[in-house]
């Protein structure tokens, strides 16, 4: 089926007769809840053979759509006046064989009811002859439309036309969410059973494939991203790694750059994948688990342990014995030094699971 960018919704009245559907997918935007379509994905189509082409669009809001926008506004004192609700416009390439991220064509220019509509400054560019490109990004328009089921709010596209490339135009009505509303999202959604990841380990520790026989497996309930204690650790179902993050803090860096990437193997960690993990939610809610103790021991029959007392205060010395001994030898360059040793501190103390998961992740601490 269609995601939920290509859905089709209310059909918008156009003034130009070059606005033509164009059957494009969007990629959906976890922080942005679609409401429906007020221009359907349709073309950017030149004409003549003018390099700088130009196209018009209407759109018209429903009394519920108005209503919906002007009821709905961030109004505390802290910040401006922010629409929860809004109009939104998105570009992105003519490309129908796969869903389609946001990308602003040449030299674009936006006029919405006669006025400039601000879009992402360029990112400059060090290569010749190459115009620097905008921030893949969607465009808030609420500030600049008529919010009023009679007056019909007017999008003029200016742009240039690109050989061989074309594109499509789209808006929506959406509604703003926070990373605070994800996490409920995903908490709402129900963890990953226990039993899952405990089968998971089990597979990870029985490997016969594997050349050195491994009993059990050190990692962390510490987030990679913030290194502190998960509360929500969670992974996305796509990876097959046992090394978990915090949800919460993953979201908030998404909020504030989106990359849905994972922290712990780079791969994509899209929002419908993530899910909380039961086993290590479990982990963190133990008692036997010391409120300064992170690190674990992962047993081949699926069960865990905390490291013991003598392992952490052996691993502890050996640091600062290496951070003293870093210091004394290398008094001159305080950066080097601190740098190295802090590399030195984070392999010590960096989970198996978190490098690739069919190599390195086992440790025989027999």
């Amino acid at each position: 089926g269609r995601g939920p960018y290509g859905q089709h919704g209310q059909q918008p009245q156009q003034v130009s007769n070059q606005a033509r559907l164009a059957n494009v997918t969007l990629k959906s935007l976890p922080f942005y809840e679609h409401h429906g379509a007020l221009l359907q994905p349709s073309s950017l189509l030149a004409k003549g053979t003018g390099r700088f082409q130009e196209a018009q669009f209407t759109f018209v809001l429903t009394v519920q759509q108005a209503n919906d926008i002007a009821s709905n506004r961030d109004i505390r004192a802290t910040t401006k006046v922010n629409y929860l609700h809004q109009v939104q416009l998105r570009f992105c390439p003519l490309d129908t064989t796969k869903e389609q991220g946001d990308e602003f064509p040449p030299s674009i220019c936006v006029q919405v009811n006669g006025k400039m509509c601000p879009l992402p400054n360029p990112i400059p560019t060090n290569k010749p002859n190459v115009e620097p490109k905008r921030p893949p990004k969607p465009i808030d328009l609420t500030p600049l439309c008529k919010l009023s089921p009679t007056l019909p709010n007017t999008v003029n596209v200016k742009w240039a036309a690109d050989q061989g490339k074309s594109w499509v135009i789209a808006i929506y009505l959406v509604e703003k969410l926070s990373s605070e509303q994800l996490l409920d999202r995903l908490v709402q959604k129900g963890t990953r059973q226990s039993e899952f990841t405990r089968e998971l380990i089990k597979k990870k520790l029985n490997d016969e494939g594997d050349e050195i026989a491994t009993t059990n497996l050190k990692v962390t309930v510490a987030c990679p991203l913030g290194k502190m204690r998960m509360s929500n650790p969670c992974r996305p179902t796509s990876c097959d790694h046992l090394q978990c993050f915090d949800a919460s803090l993953f979201l908030q860096m998404n909020e504030r750059k989106p990359t849905w990437q994972c922290p712990v193997c780079d791969s994509p960690a899209l929002y419908q994948n993530l899910m909380v993990d039961g086993y290590f939610l479990d982990v963190i809610k133990a008692k036997e688990l010391p409120d300064e103790e992170n690190e674990i021991i992962l047993n081949q029959d699926g069960s865990w342990h905390p490291v013991p007392k003598d392992d952490s205060e052996e691993v502890k010395k050996k640091e600062e014995t290496e951070n003293e001994n870093l210091s004394m030898v290398d008094l001159s360059d305080d950066e080097g030094g601190s740098s190295a040793a802090g590399k030195k501190a984070a392999a010590a103390a960096a989970p198996a699971v978190a490098s690739a998961p069919t190599e390195v992740e086992c440790i025989d601490i027999e």
